[in-house]
């Protein structure tokens, strides 16, 4: 949990002797923790830069700062942070648009030179694993639409330890909503034992595979992924795709870390919710983006309106305009 406030495992350890024992030096927390004292100068020049430690009024030795203030604050920071982040992958998703219609126009009429459509659910899938074998140093994943099948999942496992095996680096973003269902938790706990890295995020905007940074895999027909699905290699293209998906991923929270509301209540995926609907969405269009079903939607949406003591989704509006939730 720590490691998201800046604190790496070592510097954390440290922190949690220098809390119990305030008195102790640097060779007692060196000996303890069978590491070097220039280690623990360097954990506590960091600890010290985190406002977690002061000096003493003497100047003589380093105490521990209030942890509930000190701890509070770095979380604030790290929200803030993360806030800021959001809005630029609003920004780069605007970009993107905008660079997508630039595109199609200039090159009307010659898609080919760029996409190679692939038909039918089976003529994905072998595509996908030609070129996950043929992967040398990274896959990049958008898995949106909710929990994911087991067999789906069970069909992926090989090609999954197969391409981390040869040092494949495989990072992929889920939505939140996964979270709350057993078989998509317990394959990305195994895929982060083998060295796999997965994040969430309220929405997507799309599903995508990206290899090695070169070749870009998404749907056809992004509301009906059994059409199949379109490889496009132009690096024009390309780049942009991989900036989304680097900037969805830098605002995305691991799996195993809790999610916390903000400094007005509301968790990101209620945010999300008041933002999609805002926008125009209907409730089960909303619900398509998160990965959560009608009746869920509808239930988050009735609990909003009750803290925000409206009488109407139109009251809720202007209330959560008003308290700035969207």
């Amino acid at each position: 949990m720590l490691e998201l406030l800046g604190l790496d495992a070592q510097t954390a350890d440290v922190y949690g002797l220098m809390l119990a024992n305030h008195a102790w030096g640097i060779t007692e927390i060196a000996r303890r923790l069978h590491i070097t004292p220039a280690d623990v100068r360097e954990s506590l020049e960091k600890l010290t830069d985190l406002r977690l430690l002061h000096r003493s009024a003497t100047g003589d030795e380093l105490q521990p700062s209030d942890p509930a203030l000190g701890l509070r604050e770095l979380l604030n920071e790290r929200k803030r942070e993360l806030e800021s982040r959001q809005a630029a992958v609003a920004r780069c998703e605007a970009d993107m648009a905008q660079l997508v219609s630039t595109y199609s126009e200039l090159y009307t009429g010659q898609t080919q030179r760029v996409a190679q459509q692939f038909l039918g659910v089976e003529s994905v899938q072998n595509r996908i694993r030609e070129l996950s074998t043929e992967a040398t140093s990274e896959c990049l994943t958008f898995n949106p639409g909710g929990a994911q099948s087991q067999a789906s999942l069970e069909a992926s496992k090989p090609l999954d330890r197969d391409s981390l095996d040869r040092g494949v680096r495989m990072r992929t973003v889920y939505l939140d909503s996964v979270r709350n269902d057993s078989v998509t938790t317990e394959y990305a706990e195994w895929l982060t034992d083998l060295g796999g890295e997965v994040r969430t995020v309220p929405s997507l905007p799309l599903r995508m595979l990206i290899f090695d940074r070169k070749t870009v895999i998404v749907p056809a027909d992004p509301e009906n992924t059994r059409k199949g699905a379109v490889q496009l290699t132009e690096p024009g293209v390309v780049v942009g795709l991989a900036g989304l998906f680097d900037q969805i991923w830098e605002s995305a929270v691991p799996l195993g870390t809790r999610q916390d509301r903000d400094d007005r209540g509301l968790t990101r995926q209620e945010k999300e919710l008041l933002r999609l609907l805002g926008s125009g969405l209907t409730d089960e269009a909303a619900g398509r983006q998160l990965g959560l079903s009608l009746r869920t939607v509808r239930r988050m949406m009735a609990e909003l309106m009750k803290r925000l003591g409206a009488g109407s989704r139109f009251e809720a509006g202007l209330r959560a305009a008003q308290r700035e939730w969207v």
